[in-house]
């Protein structure tokens, strides 16, 4: 990757993983409100959505943790979590719409994660499964301490919408569009490509044994 594809990636990641942070926080705010959690518990599961898939992805990449290398991100995510929490008790959210937050974080994070890991100097498969992580981890660790089934292994193309998109947006920027377009249409893919599956219940086929 030439430098100056590097520094554009490295220019967009920052905005790119702030939006991530908000739209996964306000997903988690969402899924322990509607369980009923406390405050605590609520800021708690909002944080783990925001943060966690890509913390996983920075430790294994052996680079600094972005949160912990740059509190705003940590600040973004608590802020999110007190905003949705208090505007919820004056504004009526169906159970479901946590959804919509959580196929645009997927989006955010999964673009934010693979451009990471091409600035780190991963290898592109690599980095579209980097993406992947961040996309997805963070919606696992919520629903583990929510005591759900992860959504990532039974609903409609989940990271498989985020695995195609991220390989998507690397051979985007491997043809020379720009950065900052190539994450827009990418992760609008994602998007878009996860609330079409919800809505008509599209998904890979599931393992089943032969009778």
């Amino acid at each position: 990757m030439n430098l100056d594809v590097t520094q554009e990636l490295l220019n967009s990641l920052y905005w790119i993983s702030l939006v991530a942070v908000v739209v996964s926080s306000a997903s988690g705010v969402l899924k322990a409100g509607f369980r009923k959690f406390d405050l605590f518990g609520v800021v708690i599961i909002a944080i783990t959505t925001g943060l966690g898939g890509g913390s996983l992805r920075d430790m294994l990449l052996d680079i600094d943790v972005f949160w912990i290398q740059d509190q705003i991100f940590f600040i973004v995510s608590l802020a999110s979590a007190l905003i949705i929490f208090i505007g919820a008790r004056f504004v009526s959210i169906s159970p479901k719409f946590f959804l919509i937050p959580d196929a645009a974080g997927l989006a955010a994070f999964s673009i934010a994660g693979t451009m990471v890991a091409l600035t780190a100097g991963a290898p592109w498969l690599v980095a579209s499964f980097m993406g992947v992580i961040t996309g997805t981890m963070g919606g696992v660790f919520r629903d583990l301490l929510c005591n759900e089934t992860p959504i990532v292994f039974k609903s409609p193309l989940y990271a498989t919408a985020a695995w195609l998109g991220a390989l998507g947006f690397i051979a985007l920027v491997h043809y020379e569009v720009g950065v900052v377009f190539s994450a827009i249409i990418a992760g609008l893919c994602i998007f878009i490509t996860r609330l079409i599956a919800i809505r008509l219940n599209l998904g890979l086929p599931k393992f089943q044994l032969k009778e």
